[in-house]
């Protein structure tokens, strides 16, 4: 199943990975309750699709991604583009960055791939949430046209044979 933050990517987790519409979930900004509710109701796998902005703000260990309750962290997202590889020169423009688009962006011209860091911190903090809880985890990142820009391959709780995460209970 995929848990989705809205219609673009409901559209792009089911293209993805061939999923019929009775396996795609509405989450909207609502990751915690839908993680939460698998924690106690697990299913084997879990795709989380969304935009890559509300996904920065699962990386950063938000649960809630609306924009009234959690924002975008820019020194987060430097930190991320550090991880994935850049200088220090593109992390403090990424530092600076209005928007999430605009830190994406800089790092796609500077080569970095801070979409699949972003996938792989939003899927720690998922894994997280789950606390050992037998769900597979991938994460898909995408764009306002669909386009996957971040990507995290599945992972499970450790018992599973991979590694997991912690997150901030919001």
């Amino acid at each position: 199943m995929a848990g989705c933050t809205g219609a673009t990517s409901e559209r792009t987790a089911a293209a993805v990975h061939g999923l019929p519409e009775d396996a795609l979930l509405d989450m909207g900004d609502f990751a915690g309750a839908v993680l939460k509710y698998l924690r106690r109701h697990p299913v084997d796998r879990l795709t989380i699709a969304g935009g890559f902005a509300k996904l920065s703000k699962l990386a950063a260990g938000h649960l809630d991604l609306h924009s009234g309750r959690s924002q975008v962290d820019p020194r987060h997202l430097a930190a991320l583009a550090r991880e994935a590889g850049a200088g220090e020169d593109l992390a403090g423009a990424v530092a600076a960055a209005g928007t999430g688009l605009e830190a994406l962006r800089l790092c796609a011209a500077g080569g970095v791939a801070l979409g699949d860091r972003v996938a792989e911190a939003a899927r720690a903090t998922a894994l997280g949430v789950l606390r050992g809880a037998p769900v597979t985890v991938d994460v898909l990142c995408v764009d306002r046209a669909g386009v996957v820009v971040g990507r995290a391959a599945p992972a499970g709780p450790p018992e599973r044979g991979t590694a997991g995460g912690a997150a901030r209970q919001d």
